[in-house]
């Protein structure tokens, strides 16, 4: 049997990504820092699909998570031939009125994490004929979006730096791709602090995670370069290159800026398979 190993998949687009992979009847080695979560999440897929998965409770921001993931994993690298690095997340505010540690946070999940287990797990994939790398992006990584703006800057580099390893291995067995999700109906919201008028404006085109990680496989197992699910998102990165900047960031800042009247979003939202 064929493993993946999927970074943030208690819920949301990497819940969705592991469910499409187990319709497939692949192993699964699920990580994530929601214990309660993830493990809800496997067992719902070892009753429904009759597949192995391994669950990890990790948090991808310490410095020696990649490192500690690898190593309680060795006993399946012979049949790892998929990593998907999901998780990361963002805050839907001011700058300079969020402390550091804070935004420096974002960065050690969005990047320094993929980076780390993007790095630990290329010799193990490339062992096989064919194997495949996922970095997850976002469609912010194309445009400047003030009031998230640590968030978009981290997803710019996850696209730069998937594109450039996708060319460096382009003569080895990994196919590496980017996937690049806008608005998806997740818990995203939640832990990013968005307000009410943010959130409205996203539900205009939200995707669910199903019809995300149904794209994020079909393109993956394609090869394709950049995976962008949904016709609002394919035009959104195409109007990003062809605009003004100066008109993208005054559009980003009217959705993401935060109203002073409006109270944080705290919705709990259920996963959904």
């Amino acid at each position: 049997m064929s493993y993946a190993l999927i970074t943030g998949a208690a819920k949301g687009i990497g819940a969705a990504i592991a469910i499409e992979l187990a319709q497939q009847k692949r192993g699964l080695i699920l990580i994530d820092i929601d214990e309660r979560q993830l493990l809800d999440t496997a067992q719902y897929i070892r009753d429904k699909y009759h597949v192995d998965v391994v669950t990890l409770i990790q948090d991808l921001a310490t410095p020696d998570a990649a490192q500690r993931i690898f190593e309680k994993t060795k006993w399946y690298h012979a049949y790892l031939d998929m990593v998907i690095n999901n998780a990361g997340y963002g805050l839907n505010t001011s700058f300079t009125e969020t402390g550091i540690e804070e935004q420096l946070n974002i960065i050690d999940v969005n990047v320094k994490a993929q980076l780390r287990i993007a790095h630990v797990f290329i010799p193990v994939l490339k062992k096989f004929p064919r194997s495949f790398l996922l970095n997850v992006g976002s469609t912010t990584c194309y445009q400047s979006v003030p009031y998230l703006s640590v968030y978009a800057a981290s997803k710019a580099f996850v696209i730069s730096f998937t594109r450039s390893l996708r060319y460096e291995l382009k003569e080895t067995s990994i196919s590496v791709s980017c996937l690049i999700p806008g608005a998806t109906d997740t818990a995203f919201v939640t832990r990013a602090g968005m307000k009410a008028y943010t959130l409205k404006t996203a539900e205009k085109f939200n995707m669910t995670p199903q019809a995300v990680a149904k794209a994020a496989v079909k393109g993956l197992l394609k090869g394709k370069a950049e995976i962008v699910p949904g016709i609002s998102n394919k035009l959104n990165a195409f109007i990003t290159k062809v605009v003004p900047k100066s008109l993208t960031e005054r559009v980003a800042a009217n959705i993401y800026k935060p109203r002073e009247d409006e109270q944080v979003i705290q919705q709990a939202v259920a996963p959904q398979y």
